[in-house]
């Protein structure tokens, strides 16, 4: 964990203008940064520049909610480091390519409960999944919690973070791997797509489900085929039954 002789970090918090940084010069994984709306000087500056360049959400906030989570001299400012290592999604593919494998992804649109995050990463781990394609913001974070949620498999799993889905969508597209969204009012079944060819598999909230914007870039919906009264399933159980579908086709 970064540390500073004039300022600590407790946990996965970094606290002050100076180590924040530091930190951010030397890639430490940022998550986020909590910013005083009203903050000034010329290392804000570079700060928002530096947090820019890596993809890194700033979140402006008032003065309050900082002293709510520090009794530090925060100067405004305190980071929070993930704990994983974010990966770059061009890379991920070129690696997976190399490697003469089909590509298999979950991308995830609106999850911000950490249990949920972790359950997916675990089936994902299990049944081959080769990453998980997170947005900026609008996600849990993929912190200490997140990861004790995945009994470790947010550690085993390429997690690939970007500014925009629907870039990353493209991107996908561009490398020939298609796109298929869970949609309850779906003709396909599951069973019925081609999980064989390279594929991401996107995973919307609960209460929104997929933004409309990724649907209509996506190449196919589906629905999962239930019996009984209920209309939804819990996104980490539905995140399940997909990627089991996935290894059984593969097999």
């Amino acid at each position: 964990m970064f540390q500073s002789k004039n300022y600590q970090s407790k946990k996965n918090i970094i606290v002050g203008r100076n180590p924040v940084v530091e930190a951010l010069k030397q890639n430490l994984n940022i998550d986020k940064i909590l910013l005083f709306k009203n903050a000034s000087g010329d290392v804000i500056g570079e700060i928002r520049s530096l947090a820019a360049a890596q993809n890194i959400t700033i979140q402006y906030v008032p003065n309050e909610k900082l002293n709510s989570l520090t009794n530090i001299n925060h100067q405004g400012i305190l980071a929070f480091r993930s704990a994983i290592q974010y990966q770059d999604l061009q890379k991920v593919i070129d690696f997976i390519n190399d490697k003469g494998e089909t590509a298999l992804f979950i991308m995830l649109d609106g999850i911000t409960d950490v249990r949920n995050i972790g359950a997916i990463a675990r089936s994902a781990v299990c049944y081959g999944a080769h990453a998980l394609i997170i947005p900026d913001k609008g996600v849990g974070a993929f912190n200490e919690d997140a990861v004790k949620s995945s009994a470790g498999a947010l550690e085993q799993l390429n997690v690939c973070r970007v500014n925009s889905l629907l870039k990353a969508v493209d991107d996908l597209h561009l490398n020939g791997i298609k796109v298929f969204t869970s949609e309850m009012k779906a003709k396909q079944k599951l069973y019925e797509l081609n999980l064989n060819e390279p594929c991401c598999v996107v995973m919307g909230g609960e209460e929104k489900g997929v933004q409309q914007y990724v649907l209509k870039a996506a190449d196919a919906h589906f629905k999962i085929p239930m019996n009984g009264k209920f209309d939804s399933l819990n996104v980490s159980v539905a995140a399940g039954i997909i990627l089991y579908e996935a290894m059984k086709q593969r097999s």
